[in-house]
């Protein structure tokens, strides 16, 4: 669904009154999956700051979760998996440029590790078992994808992916991927922080301010009240 589309939707819901039982019947079916920590994660690294992409579904609400996450201190919306020349909303938007909506996020491994930031991705995140598609939102840029930045970020995603099959937490397998990441290009500046600039659209709380709900709920001890915002970080 692209930006217009869902500006739409959100429109065309709020005339209607549907605002509050919309809502409701969302929320009650945003359920968060309780879902055992990885079994293999890396090991705590040296680095101040490390990062890590994730694609699963729009970008705002994705990004909008990992805002609230402690030792998160950044957290981009943009495209990975296509080109450099195609890593716009409007290219991607039509699903035919390789890209998914994803979020870059940079965060200190002595407060959250990689795994840990997988668990709340696959838990809270989004649903990793709907294939290419979150939602209302269709498409393979919408489609649930690790991007691993280095050999140890691929074999914590790939172990934690096999774990969770095995469990049966989940109705059906995961149709999460895990492609190399190639680049990442951070998305136009009206998708930056977009929950916290639009908190009354319908789309977002439909869709999104659940996720942050079930965040705080989940994840007490992960969770921060107040967001890291990309517009501090100058970007």
């Amino acid at each position: 669904m692209n930006f217009q589309a869902k500006k739409f939707c959100a429109a065309l819901a709020a005339a209607c009154g549907l605002l509050a039982a919309g809502a409701g019947a969302s929320r009650a079916a945003e359920t968060a999956f309780i879902i055992p920590a990885p079994s293999v994660d890396e090991a705590q690294a040296a680095a101040a700051q490390e990062k890590a992409v994730i694609a699963g579904g729009c970008f705002w609400g994705v990004q909008a979760v990992f805002q609230h996450v402690k030792g998160v201190s950044n957290a981009v919306s943009g495209y990975a998996g296509g080109k450099a020349d195609t890593a716009n909303y409007d290219t991607v938007s039509g699903g035919r440029s390789g890209h998914a909506e994803a979020v870059e996020i940079t965060y200190d491994p002595k407060q959250v590790s990689y795994g840990q930031l997988l668990q709340i991705y696959f838990s809270v995140a989004h649903d990793p078992t709907q294939l290419n598609r979150q939602g209302p939102d269709r498409g393979t840029q919408y489609r649930s994808t690790v991007f691993p930045a280095n050999d140890g970020q691929r074999k914590v995603a790939e172990a934690y992916i096999a774990q969770l099959n095995k469990t049966g937490v989940y109705s059906k397998p995961l149709a999460t991927t895990v492609e190399p990441l190639q680049a990442f290009y951070p998305a136009e500046g009206y998708h930056q922080d977009y929950l916290v600039r639009n908190p009354n659209s319908m789309y977002i709380v439909i869709n999104d301010v659940p996720k942050v709900e079930n965040l705080a709920k989940t994840f007490p001890d992960k969770y921060r009240d107040k967001p890291v915002l990309v517009g501090a970080n100058g970007k």
